[in-house]
C-alpha cells in the first residue's frame, strides 16, 4: 500500500512523507514551508511552556491592563471588562471579535495543549485526543493576542497626551503571554504526538 499524502500548510502541495534523521526538517518542495520534524519522545518542553502561559493567561485576565487617570478621576480596565464595554456602546460586533479572539481562543488553545500533553506526561492516553487536536487546528487561526497588544500600544500612546497611563500587571502579563504562546505552539507537533500514540498513518 502507498504512503499516505501530506497537505503543506501553506500551498497545499501534496507531498509523500519521508524518513528523516534528528538533524534533518522536512521542507515543501515548492514553498519551502517546514512540513514536520524530527520525533522527539520528550514532552517536558511544550507542557512547561503551556503551563507557564496558562498561568499568565489567569493573571492577564484577572488584573488591570492599564490605569488611567484625567482630571482627578482614576480609571482600571481588565481585557473582559473593555470587551463589554465595547458591546455596551452599541459596538456589539467589535466587542464579540474582542472577546472571542483574545479571551475564548488562547482558552480554547491553552486548555486543549495541557490536556493532551499533561495526560501524555502522566503516561495516559487523552480519551478525546482527536478531538483536542482538531480543535487546535480549528482555533489556530483566530489567535490574535498580538493584534490585540499592537493595537493597545498604540492606543496608549495616543492616550499619554491626553491622560496619565500607567500599564497594569495585565499588560505585561499579556506580553509574556504572546511569547509563551507563540513557544507552546512552536514546540507543540501534533504530528509526533500521533506517531507516539502509534495513530499516525
Amino acid at each position: 500500500m502507498s504512503a499516505p499524502l501530506i497537505a503543506c500548510p501553506h500551498c497545499d502541495l501534496l507531498q509523500r512523507p519521508v524518513s528523516i534523521s534528528r538533524d534533518i526538517t522536512a521542507r515543501c518542495g515548492r514553498c519551502r514551508m517546514v512540513l514536520y520534524r524530527p520525533y522527539d519522545e520528550n514532552l517536558d518542553r511544550p507542557l512547561a511552556f503551556t503551563l507557564c502561559a496558562a498561568i499568565l493567561f489567569l493573571v492577564a485576565n484577572a488584573f488591570p491592563i492599564v490605569e488611567l487617570e484625567l482630571q482627578g478621576q482614576h480609571t482600571t480596565a481588565t481585557l473582559f471588562c473593555t470587551a463589554r464595554a465595547l458591546y455596551d456602546q452599541n459596538m456589539a460586533m467589535l466587542g464579540t471579535l474582542v472577546f472571542f479572539t483574545t479571551i475564548m481562543v488562547p482558552a480554547v488553545q491553552l486548555s486543549a495543549m495541557a490536556y493532551v500533553l499533561g495526560l501524555l506526561h502522566m503516561g495516559r492516553v487523552p480519551r478525546y485526543l482527536p478531538l483536542a487536536l482538531r480543535a487546535l487546528q480549528a482555533v489556530r487561526p483566530w489567535g490574535m493576542v498580538e493584534v490585540f497588544i499592537l493595537a493597545l500600544l498604540v492606543s496608549l500612546v495616543k492616550l499619554g497626551g491626553f491622560a496619565t497611563v500607567v500599564p497594569g500587571t495585565g499588560l505585561w502579563s499579556f506580553g509574556g503571554l504572546l511569547l509563551m504562546i507563540a513557544a507552546a505552539v512552536a514546540s507543540f507537533d501534533a504530528r509526533a504526538i500521533w506517531t507516539r500514540q502509534g495513530l499516525a498513518r
